[in-house]
């Protein structure tokens, strides 16, 4: 049954559930911070959508498909997975009831991983990553973060960040799967320092703002206040591609959201993610989803409408 834990609401940054646009898949939780959804009650989603943070998702009653950059894959009661939220993802489909705990954590968090490689970079690679080990307690635990965060208090905020960043060492500690059974790690600097994470997530959340638009990597590199040709190669270093890649997929993202869920012609697609040559766009789109855009949309596309 659902835990009779409350939360305090009080907490003006807590954020708040986004009603769906098709249009704007992008939205902001908590302005980028730690923060905690107030809904424990999982719902299907209208359509797929994009967050900078990191995502967690304990999974107390029932289970949940996700539609996840073009797969499905179901999460039962019991289990833990965390993913980027830059990878388009929606619930399709839920037994009833289902209940969780969903925790957002800054990407900043995962930048800072250095030593950590091949769970970081599978985590921007866009995996999503299961948690191997739990322990009796982590139920508990993960409903007290989530009261806390929601609490409105800051120094219960600021021991659930230690805590919760702590458990996410453990996860690739204890061990760790990726659900779409793929992915590869990637050479990784040297750990960063708390200034040059924070050049890199701006530039990351520049990327997510204005990949629809004209945007090029110079403009992106010179978000970050640093020499343009440092932040290129900071940037690489620390996500595991280019920026000219980042705005790539994240267009790419954008365009399979507005495939799925609405209506609009392939040409029109092509223009409103931020690609200026629709040539451009079918090779780009081919070469990592391995199919057309339209097949692409027959395909998946019924799969995306929650069932009733």
């Amino acid at each position: 049954m659902k835990s009779e834990t409350t939360a305090n609401t009080r907490f003006e940054s807590t954020p708040a559930q986004p009603e769906y646009d098709p249009l704007h898949p992008l939205v902001v939780f908590g302005d980028h911070r730690f923060c905690a959804s107030p809904t424990q009650d999982v719902q299907c989603m209208a359509g797929p959508h994009m967050h900078s943070q990191i995502e967690l998702n304990f999974v107390l009653e029932g289970e949940m498909t996700y539609w996840f950059d073009g797969r499905e894959l179901t999460v039962d009661a019991g289990r833990l997975c965390l993913f980027w939220g830059m990878v388009p993802h929606q619930v399709i489909s839920r037994a009833d009831p289902t209940w969780f705990v969903c925790l957002y954590v800054p990407m900043s968090v995962f930048l800072g991983f250095g030593s950590l490689i091949r769970f970081r970079d599978a985590v921007f690679r866009g995996a999503l990553i299961e948690a191997m080990h739990l322990t009796a307690w982590d139920r508990d635990i993960f409903l007290r973060w989530r009261d806390e965060l929601l609490s409105g208090d800051a120094g219960l905020s600021e021991i659930v960040r230690n805590e919760l960043t702590a458990r996410v060492m453990r996860i690739e500690r204890d061990g760790w799967r990726d659900l779409r059974e793929a992915g590869s790690a990637i050479a990784s600097p040297a750990p960063h320092g708390a200034e040059r994470i924070e050049h890199v997530e701006r530039m990351l959340r520049y990327v997510a703002e204005h990949a629809p638009g004209d945007v090029r990597a110079e403009a992106v590199a010179a978000s970050s206040g640093l020499h343009p040709n440092y932040a290129m190669s900071l940037f690489k270093r620390s996500v595991g591609h280019s920026i000219t890649q980042a705005i790539t997929r994240h267009r790419l993202d954008t365009a399979q959201s507005l495939l799925i869920s609405t209506d609009k012609s392939i040409t029109e697609i092509v223009y409103e993610s931020g690609f200026g040559s629709i040539s451009r766009f079918y090779e780009a789109f081919s070469d990592r989803f391995g199919e057309r855009p339209k097949k692409f949309r027959q395909r998946l596309r019924a799969k995306a409408v929650p069932s009733s």
